[in-house]
């Protein structure tokens, strides 16, 4: 594409001519304007205080007329301003149709006033004047394109700080912050309930999946927060339960991961992250599932007292653990598929693809080993806490 034609030396002393009585004219164009806008719009006089709007306008057409009549482009002051007014309109919140609305507006009275002026004082000019629309519109539009990148850029700036604060806020609050406030704070700018159902989900981020990200599934809307050795997502459930998000979360999130139970309001994330992270430690080294810690409330009790489960370990199964590690592999796995089989010796056999009596007589061993009977409510608590121990303190070994 061929470059514009360059003004004559005619079209030049026409311009500079009319240019020179046009700045003069600035304060008038610039109250015209102000009222033009306000007619069109409420908003540029609730956005932006009249003053400030007055004398950014007078520097914008001022900065725009020498542009139009400058011999060199290369030191584009419009530009420059136009910049600068779209990431102001951009944190006063004007809308950007209304900037650009304006631009256009200064833009159209600007040629007006040219054509008056050249028509007073020297009417046949007006074709030389004519002549040179084309560069002067380019130019207001270039600085309405220039504002509007600006305006844009300056929205993506404040969105970003925006959700900086907004996620810092919900760090403070996983983490227990008790400030005043903090709660309401993190509320308004999530756009969420202060006062509500919510839950927590706590992953490593060393699992073997990846994981879908998602915001918002089944009616919940999740806030994902990644850490050193954990990734986190505050939910808001709705009308959901826990169990609700784990099947949705089943497909997205492989685990191990932790669910906590529903807490009251955002100041509970706290006690919710707490709880995941428990429901997290109860998960053994190949487990692949999210949890809830409703599930697993008697390994979290043992969790969460580590010193207490190791007495228990060696208390319960300290005999069994003396034994070579293929035998009590067998033993503990066969209590294991026992427990599965909520105490079904047949299914047990079917899982462990061996005889029923096969069964029946490795449990009959680990009992006289530990001491402790199946049959006694007492002694099976007592087994099945300190199975959890083992496993959970031991992920390597059966």
């Amino acid at each position: 594409m061929g470059g514009r034609r360059a003004r004559t030396e005619a079209e030049w002393s026409v311009l500079l001519t009319a240019v020179d009585v046009l700045l003069g004219r600035i304060p008038e164009l610039t109250e015209q304007l102000i009222g033009d806008l306000a007619l069109h719009s409420p908003l540029y006089d609730l956005v932006v205080p009249r003053d400030e709007h007055w004398q950014q306008i007078s520097e914008a057409m001022r900065y725009g007329i020498e542009a139009f009549a400058a011999r060199r482009s290369d030191a584009r002051k419009d530009l420059v301003y136009a910049e600068e007014l779209g990431r102001r309109r951009a944190e006063q919140g004007l809308p950007l149709d209304l900037l650009l609305y304006a631009y256009r507006r200064a833009g159209r009275l600007t040629w007006d006033a040219l054509l008056d002026i050249v028509t007073e004082e020297d009417p046949d000019a007006l074709p030389v004047l004519a002549r040179t629309a084309g560069a002067m519109w380019a130019g207001i539009e270039q600085q309405a394109a220039t504002t509007a990148e600006a305006y844009r850029a300056g929205e993506r700036e404040m969105r970003r700080r925006s959700d900086e604060r907004v996620q810092a806020l919900l760090d403070a609050l996983l983490q227990g912050d008790a400030a005043p406030g903090l709660a309401a704070r993190a509320a308004a700018g999530l756009d969420l309930p202060e006062q509500g159902r919510y839950a927590v989900v706590v992953l490593p981020v060393d699992r073997r999946d990846s994981v879908h990200r998602v915001a918002a599934v089944g009616g919940m809307r999740l806030f994902w927060r990644m850490r050193a050795e954990q990734e986190l997502a505050v939910v808001a459930l709705g009308s959901c339960s826990p169990e609700e998000l784990a099947a949705e979360l089943a497909d997205r999130c492989h685990g191990p991961g932790g669910i906590s139970p529903v807490v009251d309001g955002l100041a509970e994330l706290s006690r919710a992250r707490r709880l995941a992270e428990t429901a997290l430690a109860t998960c053994g080294a190949e487990e692949r599932s999210l949890v809830r810690l409703s599930q697993r409330l008697p390994a979290a009790l043992v969790v969460g007292q580590p010193e207490l489960a190791g007495e228990l370990v060696q208390a319960v199964l300290g005999p069994l653990l003396e034994l070579d590690p293929a035998d009590r592999a067998v033993l503990l796995e066969t209590l294991d598929a026992w427990l599965a089989a909520e105490g079904s010796a047949g299914r047990a056999a079917t899982r462990l693809y061996c005889h029923r009596n096969t069964v029946f007589n490795r449990l009959r061993r680990l009992e006289h080993l530990t001491s402790r009977s199946l049959s006694r409510p007492h002694d099976l608590v007592a087994l099945t806490l300190a199975r959890d121990a083992h496993r959970l303190s031991a992920p390597t070994s059966p």
